[in-house]
């Protein structure tokens, strides 16, 4: 994107095609600016002899024109008045066949008539200037967009909704109280009554920075549902982790074949078990030697993946146990001690293969962690190994409509707000003067207010509205 893309002043008018590319049932067309009702209405030819001017917020239906006005498309065109619009300006907006030729040919008509093209997240951006939302408004509506999950549009209705700026406004507002009463203290440094008693400045700091600890718990428990979780297939080569990768797929992504070691190095897909988004990974087989170096190099990255999954799938190869004198499961002497490093609360083991060989009788758990028998090859227990791992990776913190969720910008923000209150205890129990305390609390509200945009940098904005789509 160009640099300068948003030094542009803001008094043009913009236009863009607000839907998906390729091909649908109806496409539309958006403007917004000050042209916005004359280029609609220059390129308009109403079906209904009376009409004299576009009622707001009204569909009207005609005939639209193309560049050379030329009938282009049979379409519904609707005006906007500002500031009664999604950007708070004039606003039109042309639904039309879903064809890219006739998109094409409808902007290419709005931009010959006097509008520019839009840059990506222009229309947002518009409306967080002109003050129809705050900045966290503003990022839920390509959250919502790219809601990966019915729980994830529920978090991000929510910030649409202004619960994450309300909740953080009201947290800074505190802060901006305590700010005042050390102006006053140190403008009237006689006056007794003028500074807070240091037990209520601290109480209150430390009800905000319980809101923002709460905040942040927000996002910690809605990570799976907007970045998916990573699970990790894990075991030894031939173990059939690519077969399953390709059951919770439903088709083939993983080559499968009978010689061992064919995943040499990771492959990940993003994808849903059971309702839940989870980022899969198939790493490359374990087994005690091999001269490969490029194996050995997948090998250490599974195993450092697996470290940092949500989830790690074992995968146990039943075949391999057939024979076994004694516990079958002692065969698994190299799957045993991952589960031990990794964490048993953190591991499913899969025993694979169970239509050939049966897990045996009373068999529950395999090293502390939960053991489960599939099929991978016949999809036989998949479905119950995907709710067992939406539930390790959930564990009761599925979220409800009307949570708030910050996300990793807003959650930066709010860890630097709360050191910074940190700093300002520390600083109230070693009795610092009034001016100096003050510091503290004025770096903590410059980060809430960030999260709200109420002094956001052109970097900032730039940074998050160049990560929308053309046309919102």
């Amino acid at each position: 994107m160009n640099d300068d893309a948003f030094l542009r002043p803001e008094n043009d008018t913009i236009a863009a095609i607000a839907t998906a590319p390729g091909a649908g049932g109806v496409g539309i067309i958006r403007l917004s600016g000050p042209e916005a009702h004359n280029i609609l209405r220059s390129m308009f030819r109403p079906s209904d002899p009376n009409f004299r001017d576009f009622t707001p917020r009204t569909l009207h239906h005609g005939r639209m024109l193309d560049a050379q006005d030329r009938e282009a498309d049979d379409a519904l065109a609707v005006f906007f008045r500002g500031p009664h619009s999604f950007t708070g300006e004039d606003c039109a907006e042309i639904q039309g066949h879903g064809g890219p030729a006739v998109l094409a040919a409808l902007l290419d008509s709005a931009l010959s008539r006097g509008a520019r093209m839009a840059e990506r997240g222009e229309f947002t951006r518009r409306a967080f200037l002109n003050g129809r939302m705050d900045l966290s408004q503003a990022e839920a509506v390509a959250e919502l967009i790219a809601a990966p999950s019915r729980e994830g549009v529920y978090l991000a209705s929510a910030k649409l909704d202004g619960l994450l700026g309300r909740r953080v406004e009201e947290l800074r507002g505190k802060l901006e109280y305590l700010r005042q009463r050390i102006c006053l203290a140190i403008d009237f440094p006689d006056e007794e009554g003028e500074c807070l008693p240091p037990q209520e400045f601290t109480a209150i700091t430390e009800e905000v920075a319980s809101g923002i600890r709460a905040l942040l718990a927000g996002y910690e428990r809605a990570r799976c549902w907007r970045e998916g979780a990573l699970v990790v297939l894990a075991g030894q080569v031939n173990a059939g982790k690519s077969s399953l990768m390709n059951a919770f797929l439903g088709r083939q992504r993983a080559i499968v074949t009978e010689k061992p070691g064919t995943t040499r190095d990771y492959l990940e897909e993003q994808t849903a078990l059971a309702g839940l988004p989870v980022r899969l990974v198939d790493t490359a087989g374990l087994r005690e030697r091999s001269e490969d170096s490029i194996e050995l190099e997948g090998m250490r990255r599974g195993k450092e993946l697996a470290r940092s999954a949500r989830c790690v799938l074992v995968v146990l190869d039943g075949a391999r146990a057939e024979n076994a004198s004694g516990n079958p499961l002692d065969v698994f002497e190299a799957e045993g001690a991952l589960v031990e490093e990794l964490g048993a609360e953190r591991c499913l083991a899969v025993w694979n293969k169970a239509d050939l060989f049966p897990l045996p009788e009373n068999a529950k758990d395999f090293r502390g962690a939960r053991l489960l028998a599939v099929s991978a090859r016949e999809g036989l227990g998949v479905d119950e190994l995907a709710s067992a791992v939406r539930e390790l990776c959930l564990k009761d913190e599925t979220p409800q409509e009307g949570d708030i969720a910050p996300n990793l910008r807003q959650a930066n923000q709010l860890r630097r707000a709360l050191d910074a209150l940190d700093d300002l205890k520390k600083a109230i129990a070693l009795s610092v003067p009034p001016d100096l305390c003050s510091i503290h609390l004025e770096t903590a509200c410059a980060h809430l207010a960030d999260i709200t945009g109420l002094n956001s940098t052109e970097d900032t904005l730039n940074a998050i509205f160049s990560s929308f789509c053309i046309g919102k």
